[in-house]
């Protein structure tokens, strides 16, 4: 990893999980360079992003928010719902919903009422990695529904990727909604350019690019 952090010729560091058993994910992303840090993950970088300073934010979530708002899903003041609260989605993305004027509550597998607290969404975030859980009495009339799930589930031909959300159910209640596969994957993997482009101009003084 020292000779990544120190090469010039390289912008950013992706580390891709999970990584074998006996090692420790945390400390191979603590040995990354936070300026390189394309991923977001670094404690330095999940810092930043909860103290409102400049960093690079894990991918997923950034492309999250970039979908809400090009979607023009009102934010400033909207109720939203994480289903979730991993590292690498949950507690991020809410992060950025709550720096966006979000009123954010993060529920998990262990919160009471699951159900009777999505249904008060307005913006909702499926990230716990069950199939199909959501369900379309889960949701409030109207709701954005970002669902982040992929699960692989078996079928008579084989098997095929769903989400944490009922779509077919779902998208009969909801105002917006992403499918699985086709929502946010591909904002992840354009996010992680993004981060990449943004890491380059930061560690040669330049301004970020004004269209990011």
């Amino acid at each position: 990893m020292t000779t990544l952090n120190t090469d010039e010729r390289v912008d950013g560091i992706l580390v891709q999980l999970p990584l074998p058993a006996g090692v420790e994910p945390e400390a191979v992303i603590a040995a990354i360079d936070p300026a390189k840090d394309v991923d977001g993950f670094h404690p330095v970088n999940v810092g930043r992003l909860w103290s409102g300073d400049p960093g690079l934010v894990p991918c997923t979530p950034q492309g999250i928010l970039l979908l809400l708002r090009a979607s023009e899903v009102p934010l400033e003041g909207a109720e939203a719902v994480v289903l979730g609260r991993s590292g690498i989605v949950g507690r991020p993305v809410a992060a950025l919903l709550v720096a966006a004027d979000c009123t954010v509550t993060i529920v998990h597998s262990k919160s009471r009422d699951l159900s009777v607290i999505c249904r008060r969404a307005d913006i909702l975030v499926a990230a716990i990695g069950r199939p199909q859980m959501v369900k379309a009495d889960w949701l409030k009339p109207g709701a954005a529904v970002i669902d982040v799930g992929i699960n692989r589930v078996a079928t008579a031909d084989g098997a095929r990727l769903v989400g944490d959300v009922d779509f077919a159910a779902a998208r009969q209640v909801a105002g917006a909604i992403t499918p699985v596969p086709g929502g946010v994957g591909p904002m992840t993997i354009a996010c992680l350019l993004r981060n990449t482009l943004l890491a380059a101009c930061r560690r040669r003084g330049l301004p970020d690019p004004a269209s990011l």
